[in-house]
This record gives C-alpha cells, structure tokens and sequence, in this order.
C-alpha cells in the first residue's frame, strides 16, 4: 500500500495543528504515512509541486482554506500535471470547504480519509494580467479583499476580526464603478462587491451562494450594486443564513465564465488570500480535482 502524506499547518487557526495531529496519528495506525510540518508561506505549495507523486496514494493536511489552497496550486503547477486525492482535516479559522462537506470535527475527517473514498470537484480558474491561480471556495472582488487586509492588521481579535473589518468597510462606503462580462453579457454598474463561489459558504459561517455545488461546472456570482450604508448594514446578518439572496440589490448568477474589470484595478481575494489584481477572467473547471470524502 502506498503512503499517505500528511502536511500539517502549526499555524493555521490558533496554531492548533500539533495537538490535531497527535489526535488523529492513531487513525492512520494501519495506513503508511510521511509526516511535514510546512514552516513557511507557499511551504505546501513547493511541496506538493516537486514531491514524488509515485510514492504516495494521497494527500492529507491539517489546516485551514489557504493550506488547501496552496495544495491545490501547487499540484495544479507540476510539470508532469498528475494528480493526487486531497483530504482536508480542519483546522483553520473559517474552514469553508469544510462546512460544505458537512465535516468540521477533525476526528471525523480522519476516519473519512483513511477510507480512501473520492469524489470529483469544480475549480475556478483565475487568469489576470500577471498570472494564473485555481480557486476551491471563493474569489472575490470589491469590499471583500479590503476587509480582509483589515482584518489581518486586526488579527488579535481572533475570528470575530473578519465581522468588525466588515462592519468598518460599510462604513467607509467606497465608490466601485466596474463592468461585468458573463452570460454573453456586460453589465457596469458601482458595486459593493463581485463573489465568485465554489461553495456555499466562505469567511466563518457565511452562506454567500446557498445554490452553489462544488460539483455543477458552474460559478455562483453573487454581486451587490452599492445602495445606502442602513441597507448593508442591514443585509449583512442575512449573509449567515443565506437569505441576503432574496434582496432586490444582490443579483445571484450562474454562469460558465465571468470577466472582472473595475475602473480602478484592484486587488482580488481568492480563498481568503490577497492574490493578483484586476481586471480578470475567471472560468469553471469542471470536476478537474479528486478529493477524500
């Protein structure tokens, strides 16, 4: 049988993935494994991108959205182009992905693993003027890469951080002027923000796109044209149950392909990384990544 690699994020969350993986090691007593503990930025990435893929029958990390996020684009990079099933056992601070899987204690998600079942999954594909990244949950345009450079300048507030930026932004009520291209037409409009999704879900608990599947072939675009701070500030509880999507100023829209382009370029946000600028493309990759269920 061969090995299961476990990559494990000691800083992901609240810097709980040693005791996660003293928890779990017990699990993959019958299985083979190699242990890394990633020790930097991009660690996974470099990894999963020169690793001998022959030597192992899948991958396992400890950690949150990023440390997928990193996997994911590192498999995605190699040369060879192949391919391993990806588990995640959480142990970030949103951990996304895993909410759409129903699988948020790590102990479960071990047990899932080791059963070595898969299944199929979407990705999107991001191509801006200075490269290409593969996203899993969300990318995202507008207030929600502002709130999250906030939100790390506010990282001793714990999970809560991501609220508070959220609440700060609304506030400051940026002008967006921006075209959307998608569904063979252009739409330009000042927006509060463009999401992108994969998953229901994204930030702690956020239901952004409730119709979303990770395995459709499709984008769920959830965009919010600007309106009053009294109507945001209302809207914004209902992004936790989803209901923000019956409100006449967010327009829900599934599509193939979406193209990006603000007056201003601005940052993007992709699974909760500052990554890349706009104006993008970004295109569904239908069932493309392989991962433990």
């Amino acid at each position: 049988m061969k090995k299961i690699l476990i990559l494990t994020n000691p800083y992901s969350g609240k810097k709980k993935g040693k005791k996660i993986l003293d928890d779990i090691l017990d699990i993959f007593s019958d299985i083979p494994y190699d242990v890394i503990h990633t020790t930097h930025k991009n660690h996974p990435y470099e990894i999963v991108k020169e690793m001998i893929i022959e030597d192992y029958s899948g991958i396992c990390m400890i950690g949150g959205d990023g440390t997928m996020h990193e996997v994911i684009n590192g498999m995605l990079s190699r040369t060879d182009k192949k391919q391993l099933p990806l588990g995640l056992i959480p142990g970030g601070t949103g951990n996304s992905f895993m909410h759409d899987m129903n699988c948020l204690n790590p102990i479960h998600a071990a047990k899932q693993i080791i059963k070595l079942n898969s299944r199929k999954i979407d990705l999107i594909k991001i191509k801006t003027n200075d490269n290409t990244y593969f996203s899993f949950n969300v990318a995202g345009w507008g207030m929600p890469p502002d709130i999250n450079i906030l939100a790390e300048k506010m990282r001793w507030l714990g999970p809560q951080r991501y609220n508070i930026a959220s609440l700060i932004e609304i506030m400051k009520f940026r002008k967006r002027q921006c075209s959307l291209t998608m569904n063979g037409g252009d739409i330009a409009d000042d927006y509060s923000f463009v999401l992108c999704c994969n998953t229901i879900n994204t930030g702690k608990g956020m239901k952004i796109a409730p119709k979303a599947k990770i395995d459709d072939g499709l984008i769920d675009v959830v965009s919010v044209k600007k309106t009053s701070r009294l109507k945001l500030f209302k809207l914004f509880p209902a992004i936790f149950s989803g209901n923000h999507v019956n409100d006449p100023v967010v327009n829900y829209n599934q599509v193939h392909s979406i193209t990006i382009k603000p007056d201003i370029n601005s940052p993007l946000i992709v699974d909760g990384e500052i990554l890349g600028e706009t104006p993008c493309e970004m295109t569904i990759m239908p069932q493309i990544l392989e991962v433990f269920n």
